[in-house]
Order: structure tokens, then sequence, then C-alpha cells
């Protein structure tokens, strides 16, 4: 009997843009620092610590507005996007100036907020009944992957969407099923948000999880020894180009999507998550099971924790659910650098885990913190969970040929 040849879904290129950098070298380099990425503003007459963009990345921004002034009638997050989007499509050698579409390009690019800011400048305008008729085409949650498919010529399908904070690992997913059903030969996947506004913070604030550390080195602290809530929010975008390959065609230091797990546990809570992480697990769980028989090791897991109490408690759990208490994979996060970036999370801790595969190395959790002290000496294969409210998780695992 044949059987059919493995089909690969390669991560050809990777472009971001957060707290800690604009590309791929001045990310590393904060990563290696290991500096949070934390300032504070006032909000509500109150010191409140947020994650924005370092000047640096705010210059690259200014020079993509200055090069297409049509842009700036755009949101800051699809101008994240569209930044992170240019990246990823240039390094894939797959950025196309000569304004044909390429017919086999997709891109799916989600937001759990989508054009926020923009959406409240509106609704302001609104209350002084002088309302842009560029409000409802600038603020629709498809102008991210519309105007995305406009920078880097995509003539595929253009898809946005929201599953909250696990909208970027499902973009990705998105991706690798296109790919591999024959419906793209490329694919732009991943998630974007700038959600430091007045009204997100507020409504982060009256969900009861923010940080009150504002004047700590850590004000996000996730897995940490205090019982308190410490969620940040960041802004942000990661963009990954997705492509499928034969087995001859991987080549060695090439990064695939080897698994990919959902899970859903139905809502007990305004946040959507039981004690014991079941959607964590159902998405974990499916994941490995994808993996072979004889060989379902991972290296690391870059976990969702967005510095909440019970969040944080639920996802450990979970693991130590899924792997058993004593052989549990090497656990970290990246949030106490660069906050919770809602619906860039998950692609920006993939990016993270990009990072750690091509250096070989994580940056430790400066303070004490609940995880087991269980270390990797090398990665070959790391985990990435999201989860997001209304009880949805995804996991995804990267591998290194």
């Amino acid at each position: 009997m044949l059987h059919a040849a493995k089909e690969h879904i390669v991560i050809r290129a990777c472009g971001a843009i957060s707290p800690l950098g604009y590309d791929r070298a001045s990310t590393a380099a904060a990563y290696a620092l290991g500096q949070p990425a934390f300032s504070n503003s006032l909000h509500q007459e109150q010191q409140t610590p947020i994650a924005p963009l370092p000047p640096q990345a705010e210059q690259q921004l200014a020079s993509l507005l200055q090069a297409t002034p049509d842009y700036k009638k755009l949101d800051r997050a699809v101008l994240l996007a569209v930044y992170a989007a240019r990246q990823a499509a240039a390094q894939a050698g797959w950025l196309s100036d000569n304004g044909l579409q390429q017919a086999d390009l997709a891109v799916n690019i989600g937001s759990s907020r989508g054009a926020t800011g923009l959406f409240e400048q509106h609704y302001a305008s609104f209350q002084q009944h002088n309302l842009s008729p560029g409000a409802s085409p600038t603020t629709t949650l498809g102008n991210l992957s519309s105007w995305v498919a406009h920078a880097v010529n995509a003539g595929g399908a253009q898809i946005s969407h929201s599953i909250t904070c696990s909208t970027a690992l499902m973009a990705l997913a998105n991706g690798v099923a296109w790919l591999k059903a024959g419906m793209a030969g490329r694919f732009l996947a991943g998630g974007t948000e700038a959600p430091l506004t007045d009204f997100t913070l507020a409504q982060m604030k009256a969900v009861g999880i923010y940080s009150r550390l504002a004047h700590q080195p850590y004000p996000c602290r996730p897995y940490a020894l205090e019982k308190q809530n410490t969620f940040v929010l960041g802004e942000g975008a990661a963009v990954f180009a997705l492509e499928k390959a034969a087995a001859t065609n991987v080549q060695k230091g090439d990064v695939e999507i080897e698994a990919l797990g959902f899970g859903f546990e139905s809502i007990g809570s305004k946040t959507g998550i039981s004690p014991e992480g079941l959607n964590f697990q159902q998405a974990m769980q499916q994941a490995l099971v994808q993996l072979p028989q004889d060989d379902r090791q991972v290296d690391l897991i870059i976990t969702h924790t967005p510095g909440t109490r019970a969040g944080d408690k639920a996802e450990l759990a979970a693991i130590y659910a899924v792997f058993g208490t004593g052989h549990t994979p090497a656990i970290t996060t990246n949030k106490w650098l660069l906050g919770h970036t809602l619906g860039a999370s998950g692609a920006l801790s993939l990016q993270y885990a990009l990072h750690v595969l091509q250096q070989q190395t994580y940056t430790p959790i400066p303070y004490p913190t609940q995880l087991p002290e269980q270390q990797a000496s090398s990665f070959t294969r790391v985990m990435v969970n999201a989860a997001g409210f209304g009880g949805n998780a995804a996991s995804i695992v990267l591998r290194l040929q």
C-alpha cells in the first residue's frame, strides 16, 4: 500500500513590531537583555502600566506613513499589521512592488478588538454630530486583511477574524488548512492589536485583573508567588509567511508547524476558564497526538499566562494534567517583558518560539515563580498556547529541522 508523502508547513519568514523591537535583530537584543518594556500612563487619574512601542519602532511606523500617505486614515492596528506583513513578505522574497496581484498568496490577519482607537475617535465625533463618511470602512474588521493584501499585492483569499486572545493562533491554523487543501500556494497569517486606548484600558480594569504595580520593575508577573492580578496591556503585531513543502524541500534550520490543537469549554466565569484549564488540556492533547507516536517530546512550552491569578493557575494545572507533574517540559512566557497584546499575543509568542529555536536559549524569568525547575539544554520542539474570553484555547507545536 502506498502512503502519501508528508506535507510540511514551513515558516519561511516572520515580520513583527512590538514593545521589544521592530525587526528580528532588535527583538533578539531585547530578549537577550531581558529588560521589560513597560512605562506608566496616567489613566483615570491613576498611574497605569502599559507596554507601548519603543521610539525606534515608532520611527518605523512614521516612515511607513510618510511613504504611503493613504495609511494616515487607518487605525493603528492596521498599520502594525501592514508593517509586520511587509516585513515577512520581504524576508520570504514575496514582496512584489510591480503592482501585479499574486493570485496564489492569501492573507489572514486577526485581532481581538480591531480598529479600537479609530472607533473611539469616530464615536466621539458622532456624539458631537460630526461623523466622518470614512468611519464605517475604516473600522470594520475586514479592514485588517484587505489593507495588508493591498500592501503586499496579495490576490488570494483575504480573511479577518476575532477569536479573542486565541485569534493569532487560529489565523495560523487557517493558513495550514488552506495550504494543505490546495486553496492557496502561499499564506500570510498573524495577529495585530493596538489596545492602549482609554476605553480598552477601562474595560480591563473593570474586569478586575489590571496590575497595580505601576512603580515596580515587573508590573506584569505571570506565575508570581504573590496572590494578585498583574495583567498589563501591550500593543504589537506579528505575521508569518507560510508555505507547503515536500520533504525534499525542507532544509536543516527550517521551522515547521508540526501540530495544531484546539480546545473549548462551557463558560463558567466571565473569562471562560475552569480551574482545571479544560480548554488548555484539550488543545495540548490534540496537538500532542499529531506528533509521531514514538517521539512526542516537547522541550519548552511558551504559555498564555497574562498575569491573572485564575488564568495562570489554570494553565499550569492543565500542563500538569497533560504531561504529569514530574515530566513537564520547561515552561516560560514573554508577557513579563511585553504585557498582553490580546489578539496579537499568540503571534508574538510564536515569534518568541522562533527566537528560542534559532538562538537555542530563552530569557529566564527574573522573579520567584511557582514554576518547576525543569530546564532544557537544547530545543527542537516548542509548544505555544493561547486562550481567550469565551472558553476557547489553541496550541501550536513548532519543530526545528
